[in-house]
């Protein structure tokens, strides 16, 4: 990993003793005059099914990073479903990150800018990464609610702690909840669909990165009682492409009884990639290997840098094969009927899939930002409308107004940023979780950060370091201090009542308004900024100029 951990540690007592971190310096929860790192032999050891396990205590909360739930995935293992790890004898230290999966991590070919807004953690990669990390205040029989976070990244790359907030212990100290981040497998060794040419060995090959979730929370639900947290009350959160991974995992049959609650933002999917296309992968996969199906094995024993470069190849070969106007999603959960339902998700009916309460946001700038082309500040709202014609015709001059009344003080590219982040999808989500009759809420995040001169604003993945009350830990998000600190704490608060509750409202004075669930006819969206507020789906006619 980039930063050595001591350095990691050193900056967090730092940032959060002097600016309040998770709150101001009297709501901490540990003393900062005080040792913050305990570590030695009856310090934070917990008997999990595997075998012992031994972290350590870190500004009182209890650090276990690098968890075995499953088995290495390689050779024989790769491409079949996740079996359990070998259990281990006497103690095994768990405090270090773990192998991140086989992929191309964002680091290759970043600018200075973009390395230093997301300061990206790695710490080696291969296939040995069924690993999870735990933070807990406790271990005791409190019964705590827990998060599991799954990692953006789409389905080809992350790790649990790829992003300084994504750490755990701020949320779970200030709120009292278990946190749990993961690994799993991902991009052609997650998600390659060889069960038309390999046959029945092969029939979970496509959706394997998606039951590596499900066993991590099958781990949680055996073991998590042991790190103080309750198996009865699990919700999985995740952002961007784990935010597919929360609205898939929250539609397949393995998921229930295993997942309670579920938060998905800036991504999500009503439905999984198509099942003849996937498998058309697999087999050019074979093809551009030069293998017959009998000799399919052959692939399991490949270095995995061979074999990810060959599919690879092969993906490329396979979408330029593709008639025009033909879209293939990649690697990517595949609907088999099996592990991953067919159709639509929430909306078929069916009671042997998870029935759990549901929030969704988005944020208004997700992925147009002109940071490092600021003169683009210059064009007109003229210049802007032009653009916007190549997509919507003659309807973009009354989008790009609808949008400039919800969000009045932009500049013109400003307004074009929220009109490239279209809520379209995630207002098509809630739609379909409502068909399960369970509570829905919806968000949609417009804070602006006062840093790169305001030109990121609300930003893809800003939003994760305030649910996680971590906005002085992620300062090249936020830029920290007192102001994004209040709202982290606001926002918090909702995430730590949902979990308890199904519900975000607090009754907090001085926290978020009263929050409405969302219905098809209201459209009740909660627009978190320093003042927060309640509008009924603000962007409807927007929407419907743009369709």
């Amino acid at each position: 990993m980039k930063k050595s951990f001591l350095l990691l540690m050193a900056a967090a007592a730092v940032v959060i003793a002097c600016n309040g971190g998770s709150g101001t310096t009297d709501n901490l929860g540990y003393d900062p005059d005080a040792q913050q790192l305990q570590i030695g032999k009856d310090i934070a050891v917990v008997q999990t099914t595997y075998g012992t396990v031994k972290g350590f205590i870190y500004q009182n909360v209890n650090t276990f990073l690098g968890i075995p739930y499953g088995d290495d995935t390689s050779g024989e293992n790769r491409f079949m479903p996740p079996k359990p790890p070998k259990p281990w004898e006497g103690v095994l230290p768990v405090v270090w990150y773990p192998t991140s999966a086989p992929q191309r991590p964002y680091t290759e070919g970043a600018t200075p800018y973009a390395q230093f807004r997301d300061r990206w953690n790695y710490d080696g990669f291969g296939e040995d990464c069924l690993k999870l990390n735990v933070w807990t205040p406790g271990l005791d029989a409190s019964r705590r609610p827990v998060l599991v976070w799954l990692h953006g990244g789409g389905f080809s790359a992350g790790n649990g702690v790829e992003q300084d907030g994504y750490m755990g212990a701020n949320f779970a100290r200030r709120h009292d909840v278990v946190f749990v981040s993961l690994n799993h497998r991902l991009n052609s060794f997650g998600f390659s669909d060889f069960a038309a040419v390999g046959g029945e060995k092969y029939k979970h090959s496509g959706n394997v990165g998606m039951l590596d979730i499900i066993f991590a929370l099958q781990w949680v639900h055996d073991n998590i009682a042991a790190f103080g947290g309750d198996p009865g009350n699990v919700t999985i959160m995740g952002q961007s492409g784990g935010g597919s991974k929360v609205t898939i995992a929250a539609a397949m049959p393995a998921a229930k009884g295993l997942v309670h609650k579920a938060f998905a933002m800036s991504g999500g999917s009503t439905g999984a990639a198509d099942k003849a296309l996937a498998e058309g992968l697999g087999a050019q996969i074979l093809k551009t290997a030069g293998l017959k199906p009998s000799q399919i094995d052959k692939l399991q024993q490949m270095p995995w840098p061979e074999y990810f470069a060959l599919a690879n190849r092969a993906a490329a070969e396979y979408s330029a094969s593709l008639p025009a106007g033909q879209r293939y999603r990649g690697f990517s959960p595949v609907a088999d009927g099996v592990d991953i339902p067919l159709g639509d998700f929430y909306t078929s009916g069916r009671d042997d899939v998870p029935c759990v309460p549901m929030m969704l946001s988005t944020t208004t700038n997700e992925f147009v930002s002109d940071r490092d082309t600021p003169e683009q500040e210059d064009l007109t709202r003229e210049d802007i409308v032009k653009m916007m014609e190549r997509n919507y015709g003659e309807k973009a001059g009354a989008i790009y107004d609808e949008f400039d009344r919800i969000f009045p003080g932009n500049s013109p590219f400003g307004v074009y940023s929220i009109v490239s982040s279209s809520r379209q999808n995630v207002i098509r989500i809630a739609n379909n979780k409502l068909a399960q009759g369970q509570p829905v809420y919806l968000a949609w995040f417009n804070w602006y950060p006062h840093i790169f001169d305001g030109l990121p604003r609300a930003f893809h993945c800003l939003d994760i370091s305030f649910w996680f009350n971590n906005t002085d830990l992620m300062y090249s998000h936020s830029g920290g201090g007192k102001e994004p600190r209040d709202l982290a704490d606001k926002m918090g608060d909702a995430l730590e009542a949902f979990m308890r509750t199904g519900d975000p409202n607090t009754g907090k004075k001085g926290g978020l308004p009263h929050w409405p669930r969302y219905t098809q006819e209201e459209g009740a969206t909660m627009i978190l900024n320093n003042v927060s507020r309640v509008e009924n789906d603000p962007d409807r006619a927007a929407r419907a100029l743009m369709q």
